[in-house]
Order: C-alpha cells, then structure tokens, then sequence
C-alpha cells in the first residue's frame, strides 16, 4: 500500500487556499464556471485566469471587484497549489502541472481521464477532486475517497442539459426531422434522460422509456428503432448496455445518441466525438458521442454549474477534501 504524504497535507490544511482557475482548453467548451455574483465571502484566495469570463462577456474586472485576483495561466499553475479546471486538463497543460498539487473539476478519472490519471495524476502524485453528479470522490495514488458531505445531484441542471442539448444538436447535425413515424427508445430516465426526453418529445416521435428494470423489453425489439437515446452510465466498463453483438440486430441507418457519453462502457466499442465534428458511421450505424454537450447552451448552463459549485468549493473550505486522505 502507498503512502499518502500526511505531512504535506497538514501544512496545506493550515494555511489559507489558494485557488487558481484556468479555463479548460477542451475542444470547443465555452462553459464559464465561476461568475463574480456567486463569489460571496469566500475563506480562499482565488486567482483568476486572465479573460477567464470572455465566453460571456466578463471582464477581469468584475471578478477583481468581488476579491479575486487576476493572472495569467502560467502564473497560476506556478504558484498555485490547488487548480480548478472544470474539464479534464489537456496535454498542452501537463508541463505545467507541480507534484503533489490539488487539481478539482470534472476528471472523469475512470473514463475519459483514465490516461491522465495513468500518466500524470498517479506519477505527480496529484490529489484529484473528482466533482462528479452523483460519485464525487478524491483520487490519490489509485486510491478512491468518496466524498459524503457532497449530496448526489448537487449539480443535476448540467446533466438535465447535457441530454436536452445532446438530442437537439444531434437531431440537427445529422440533418433529420423526427416525426411520428419515427420510432425512438430511451434507456433510463435520470437527469440525462429526462433532458433528452423534453427534447425529443418536442418532435411528436413515437417513444418509449426503458428504465434498468424494463430493459429486457427493449432487447426484444432492438429491431425497430430509428432512434436510441442512452441516458445510462455504468461503473464497469464490462457491463455494457448495448453490446457489439447486439449492434448487429439494429436497423440499418440506426442512429445512437449516446446523451450520457459513456464512450465505449455504456455502447460497447463507441469512441467520442466533438461538437464540431459529432457523428460518425460504422457498420450501417450512425453515433453522436459528445461528452461536453451542455457547452452549446453557455450561458444558461454556466450559471447553473457556478451556483452549485460556488456552495461546494468556491465559499467552502477546501480544507475538507484534504482531510479524507489526511485522516486515512
């Protein structure tokens, strides 16, 4: 078993934090996490990228008026040992990273963060904040904390979104029209789902929901669909929802909207896509596999996203997420 370093966790605990946030340079996210509003007494120091807020037309100034200050991403990934990146950091920043810093986000550290946890998380000995909807967690040295002072769906809207903008965009960009001859499944019906289904329901389709303990049923007449929406993501990547095998039983012309962007777990053998480039067909299929879909939506979603975290990191002690290792 590792070693955690308890020693450089008591000196960062009693200390005031320093937060430096960076905007995500992932491929085409506008989404701005922090607005100046949701900024109210906060106990840490916050540093703010230089044109952080330019996606919605926020000037530095507004967040230097709340208390923040403003430097550049260099500066900040220097001189700050905690990182806020709403995305998963890109190879462009990996240069950048100090060992042993705080990085807090959306990782995804057991799907599409797994090589960056391999590769710089676990080598740097980085402590990750994983801000997921329903599992949020603290990884370090391949070691899992669950964090339970952290309700599940504190951030439910961002999800909500992530399936109404999913089916509108993919709807669009592959150039159709549902009507009520077009039949569609919807697997689950949580956050994603329910977006998805204010979607598509918009288009008179014939649709059915499938929740996990009616999936048989949709097994038993994979062959009619035009349209499957997946709102579902699995814990292992063996469970598959929709198998390679059971691809081959789809409708030619098929079209997978993959809402909750499992790549590859959720629709076995999918890989993702982007929002400039979101589709694309194999075997007679059709996919759509963004996994940063509510960015089309900015501005509605990124006020969404920086009220929720505002309440669990922005105004909070981040003292608290350091000391689930620390009392291991």
């Amino acid at each position: 078993m590792r070693t955690v370093c308890i020693s450089c966790i008591i000196i960062k605990i009693n200390m005031i934090m320093k937060i430096g946030f960076i905007k995500p340079n992932y491929p085409y996210e506008k989404r701005v996490a922090v607005l100046p509003e949701h900024i109210v007494n906060s106990p840490n120091e916050l540093i703010i990228e230089q044109n952080f807020g330019e996606y919605l037309d926020i000037q530095d100034e507004a967040y230097s008026k709340v208390g923040a200050k403003i430097e550049s991403r260099e500066h900040i990934f220097a001189t700050c040992d905690i990182i806020f990146c709403m995305k998963l950091i890109q190879e462009s920043d990996y240069d950048k990273l100090r060992e042993g810093q705080t990085i807090i986000g959306w990782t995804h550290p057991t799907g599409s963060g797994t090589t960056f946890m391999q590769n710089q998380a676990i080598p740097k000995k980085l402590i990750i904040v994983d801000l997921d909807n329903i599992y949020p967690a603290v990884y370090y040295l391949g070691k899992k904390y669950p964090i339970s002072f952290i309700k599940p769906n504190f951030i439910w809207r961002n999800s909500y979104n992530a399936g109404l903008c999913a089916v509108y965009h993919a709807v669009l960009a592959h150039g159709i029209l549902p009507d009520s001859n077009t039949k569609v499944a919807v697997l689950s019906i949580g956050n994603v789902s329910q977006g998805a289904v204010a979607s598509i329901s918009k288009f008179n389709t014939n649709t059915r929901i499938f929740y996990r303990k009616t999936m048989h049923l949709f097994y038993e007449t994979l062959e009619e669909y035009d349209i499957i929406i997946n709102g579902i993501e699995v814990e292992n990547s063996n469970e598959h929802i929709l198998t390679k095998e059971q691809q081959k039983r789809l409708k030619k012309g098929c079209y997978i909207i993959d809402a909750a962007a499992d790549a590859g777990n959720a629709i076995e053998g999918t890989h993702y896509t982007t929002i400039g480039n979101p589709i694309y067909e194999e075997n007679g299929l059709y996919f759509y596999v963004v996994n940063n879909a509510p960015s089309i939506l900015f501005r509605e979603t990124s006020r969404a996203i920086s009220e929720s975290f505002a309440k669990v990191v922005y105004n909070a002690d981040i003292r608290t997420f350091l000391d689930l290792i620390r009392n291991e």
